[in-house]
């Protein structure tokens, strides 16, 4: 057996506690939308109370605003990501028993759903109030970061989305049969820690680029290019770490991969890659409108 690392004594729960007989817990994935959503409120504000750096001076929306998009936007995150998960993973099972789409915390969300969800709360938000859509688009693309980062790392925390099989030094033996299952004849299997690879360039290094650029480089003065920056980024972020991310098991049948949706000669996409070309091409697409502009 290779050397590898053994996965960290963590638990899902923050804590728990028995109220009224029952159980109720605060799990690290929930923390984490939490945190994330009050982290990009912040970075909002802070953005908007800067008037120089929006085209003409003029901020998309107040500081007090911020607030409540960020509302939309988390009921936007939740109906979209499990919609989507219904949808682009198991549309027959759920609607064979269509009463199971509410049941949330069973989990189940799809980060493509979740993003049309932010998508559609985005758009009425800004119609309703009558705000320029690609300033709003451009302030939620720069606070957007840090709460891919912490849902990543709730990810590993969880053990699930683990990557394919290792002999890397820093592969990592995640529990639970199916991520101990291996293809070859080893007893173990050590896994990429994917969860960690799409957390420092999804989060960490996206948004880094992203604040650095709007902050000190006038990003947000071309409407829609912080947007098309977040979106190409995101993609090219997600295509890469789906080499090393073994296929979601919805797709997997008789041990054959169909999260391999597409093949090239000996060059496959997963599903998480395809989901992520119709993003790339639009993020290209707006940042060459916006530096046109």
């Amino acid at each position: 057996m290779f050397a590898a690392l053994p996965f960290p004594d963590l638990s899902p729960d923050v804590f728990s506690i028995d109220l009224f007989g029952r159980s109720f817990a605060l799990r690290w994935y929930a923390l984490a939308y939490i945190a994330g959503v009050i982290i990009g409120w912040r970075i909002a504000v802070a953005a908007v109370r800067r008037v120089m750096l929006w085209p003409g001076n003029q901020p998309p929306t107040a500081a007090d605003d911020v607030e409540d998009l960020m509302t939309w936007i988390i009921l936007g995150v939740i109906a979209g990501g499990r919609l989507g998960y219904v949808l682009f993973y198991k549309p027959a099972e759920y609607l064979s028993r269509p009463l199971d789409i509410l049941k949330v915390w069973e989990g189940g969300m799809s980060f493509h759903g979740g993003f049309l969800g932010v998508v559609v709360a985005i758009l009425l938000w800004s119609r309703l109030g009558k705000r320029p859509l690609g300033s709003v688009a451009d302030m939620i693309a720069i606070a957007t970061p840090p709460g891919l980062f912490l849902g990543r790392i709730a990810n590993f925390i969880n053990a699930e989305l683990w990557g394919r099989e290792t002999t890397a030094p820093w592969g990592v033996y995640f529990p639970g049969q199916a991520a101990e299952s291996c293809s070859s004849l080893v007893m173990l299997c050590a896994r990429h820690p994917s969860q960690l690879y799409e957390a420092a360039l999804e989060g960490l290094l996206l948004g880094a680029l992203l604040l650095w650029l709007a902050f000190h480089r006038g990003l947000l003065r071309r409407r829609w290019l912080a947007t098309g920056t977040f979106f190409a980024g995101y993609a090219l972020a997600r295509m890469f770490v789906e080499l090393f991310r073994q296929p979601d098991a919805q797709f997997v049948t008789d041990g054959n991969p169909l999260g391999l949706l597409v093949q090239a000669g000996n060059l496959g996409l997963t599903a998480g890659q395809v989901y992520s070309l119709p993003m790339l091409a639009v993020g290209l697409w707006l940042i060459w409108r916006a530096r046109r502009a």
